[in-house]
């Protein structure tokens, strides 16, 4: 089976890196920077095309010869890269964290007969299909909290932040509105608001706000009061949104002495050396997913805890593990035939089949990514 990757940055080559361990597949990378192909194949031996899928036809191009296609492309790409590929009548795993709703190509997809999984890395992703997990088998799900947090081991200022994916989705993070379920209705915030202090054990004090990462929750679970929200080093927040709010992210071209200039690139050519993660430098990823709700008439809640670190023994970083694998994981279930659905499917459809469900959390468990979980009753609310 032919799979192609677009996209060979640390996340997309770290799905490359571990699908090419499986004989039953072949892989190639697809990516606009000569340097990422060479590194797939020197570091993993995976075949890659320097191809630019921003270009007309490249997409149609690059997946000709395509079984299965992994999008690991920037955000800003995500929705187009992901419709071409659903054009040239391709099954997709995607990981690009777009702004558009992906719901808006589901009819296409089906005309397809193409299998679009979306949003599917760690979060948006196992956060999704854990909540549909869960979701599935209350008889009323009445609240969730989704905490997500990529950080740095060694802390150093004035951000204490390492980008483990592309910098341009990050910054995108931190200026597009925030939507929350509250009260059973679609609330907007902005981002980074909402802070709040939660300690996390072995990790310390981080600092949490809400950004856009329910998105397909937002439709297809019934649930009255959700949030999802972004974990990082105390302070950070106030940083960041001190350069937002200054117009530092603005996307309309100003005049500086004569010449134009979009704010968001001058801030974009600063910022990104400062979160650049150079080779070596270690990261960890830790998120909790609360489900609370009724199941045979007694109020439970379930919490999910991750903490992932930088693998030592291969130089991946936590955030291209979580990410990653997550997706390769997802190739593998569509490519064993376990999962048959066609359209664009968020991994929360994924959630509520069990043996999907186990055969992901399998795979990660493998590969030293430990979800655990736990089950309490609540006591009953005063009248």
């Amino acid at each position: 089976m032919n799979v192609v990757v677009l996209g060979a940055g640390r996340v997309g080559g770290a799905i490359a890196a571990d699908l090419a361990k499986d004989r039953s597949l072949r892989v190639r990378v697809i990516d606009r920077d000569p340097r990422s192909v060479e590194s797939a194949r020197q570091r993993h031996g995976v075949a890659g095309e320097r191809i630019d899928v921003a270009e007309a036809g490249a997409v149609a191009r690059a997946v000709a010869d395509a079984d299965l296609v992994v999008s690991a492309v920037p955000g800003f790409l995500g929705y187009r890269t992901l419709r071409a590929v659903i054009e040239a009548g391709k099954n997709v795993v995607d990981i690009a964290f777009f702004p558009e709703d992906p719901f808006d190509l589901d009819a296409l997809a089906k005309a397809h007969d193409v299998t679009a999984l979306v949003d599917c890395g760690v979060a948006p992703g196992m956060s999704n299909l854990l909540v549909g997990r869960e979701s599935a088998c209350l008889q009323r799900t009445t609240r969730v909290r989704i905490y997500v947090g990529g950080l740095p081991v060694i802390r150093t200022l004035p951000f204490e932040y390492q980008a483990g994916f592309s910098p341009i989705d990050v910054i995108e993070e931190y200026t597009r509105p925030s939507r929350l379920m509250e009260g059973g209705e679609v609330r907007v915030r902005p981002a980074l608001s909402e802070l709040e202090l939660r300690e996390v054990a072995g990790v310390g004090t981080l600092e949490a706000f809400v950004t856009d990462g329910l998105r397909t929750l937002l439709r297809t679970i019934h649930c009255p009061d959700m949030a999802e929200k972004t974990m990082r080093y105390p302070g950070h927040a106030e940083r960041i949104r001190l350069l937002r709010d200054s117009g530092f992210f603005g996307t309309e071209p100003i005049d500086a002495g004569g010449t134009s200039v979009r704010p968001m690139d001058v801030a974009a050519a600063l910022l990104f050396p400062l979160w650049k993660m150079h080779e070596g430098d270690e990261d960890l990823t830790v998120m909790q997913i609360v489900v609370e709700g009724e199941d045979a008439g007694e109020a439970v809640r379930v919490t999910y805890d991750l903490e992932d670190r930088y693998d030592r023994s291969t130089g991946t970083s936590s955030m291209a593990r979580t990410t990653g694998y997550t997706a390769a994981m997802a190739v593998r279930l569509l490519a064993a035939g376990l999962f048959r659905k066609t359209g664009v499917v968020p991994p929360e459809f994924v959630g509520r089949d069990e043996s999907c469900v186990d055969f992901l959390l399998t795979g990660l468990a493998d590969r030293g990514i430990a979800y655990r979980r736990t089950r309490e009753l609540l006591a009953p609310r005063a009248a």
